[in-house]
């Protein structure tokens, strides 16, 4: 059995013992510094949802890897950009994604809504939040996330569909469910703003503590390690 469908039972599983649907739980190859002949082949084996960190990165393996699955009569998937994005790395991304999860800045948002405009379709965003308030991760403070998602639902070529987060790893497992509540309850406490009742998505757990996340109400889980298996340090 292929490394995608085994996980796949994972998260099924994970989701009926939450009393949620496994249809709920769209699994995401979180796929920075791997080959696109692993995407390739995780595709072929039910993949339908790939991440990239990396603009550079993304520019090369996405054409790779959607021309490799055409020729094999296999579609392409979704693709997600889930990495710090500069704003001038904007006019890369946004002609090969379907959703960019790691918007924190209006400035970004502006970039993107124009370059979305140039496209024939809006693009799907989804706004980080730094849960923890660590200085080397991305994200807007939870208590300016109103106004981001305010002012990012008034942009026209864009379409706020979810938060995303990256907590940091707790060894404690009743504090690992924390952050992935905390998540949750903002996106609920959400619902009644402008542009709130677009926000379906939680992205949140990686291949460490997924099923927490899907327990605290994950939409999207992205894995890396666990689909593809350990990244090697590029020279």
């Amino acid at each position: 059995m292929s490394r995608y469908k085994e996980l796949r039972l994972r998260v099924d599983e994970a989701a009926r013992k939450a009393g949620r649907s496994p249809s709920e739980v769209i699994l995401l190859g979180a796929s920075k510094a791997k080959a696109a002949e692993l995407v390739v082949e995780a595709c072929r084996n039910g993949l339908v949802h790939v991440g990239e960190n990396f603009a550079q990165e993304a520019r090369e393996k996405i054409p790779a890897v959607d021309g490799a699955l055409a020729e094999a009569g296999h579609p392409r998937p979704s693709w997600h950009f889930i990495g710090r994005l500069q704003r001038n790395k904007a006019r890369l991304i946004v002609p090969l994604v379907e959703c960019v999860q790691s918007v924190d800045r209006l400035s970004l948002a502006r970039e993107l809504d124009r370059r979305a405009g140039e496209r024939d379709r809006p693009l799907e965003i989804m706004l980080q939040v730094n849960l923890s308030a660590e200085t080397t991760k991305g994200g807007v403070a939870p208590d300016a996330l109103p106004t981001l998602l305010r002012d990012c639902a008034a942009l026209p070529h864009l379409r706020v569909v979810g938060l995303m987060a990256i907590p940091a790893p707790s060894a404690d497992s009743e504090k690992a469910h924390e952050p992935f509540r905390r998540l949750r309850e903002l996106r609920d406490g959400l619902s009644d703003q402008s542009g709130g009742e677009d926000l379906v998505h939680l992205s949140m757990g990686m291949s460490g503590d997924f099923e927490i996340a899907i327990a605290e109400g994950a939409t999207v889980i992205r894995i890396g390690t666990a689909l593809f298996g350990a990244r090697e340090n590029k020279p």
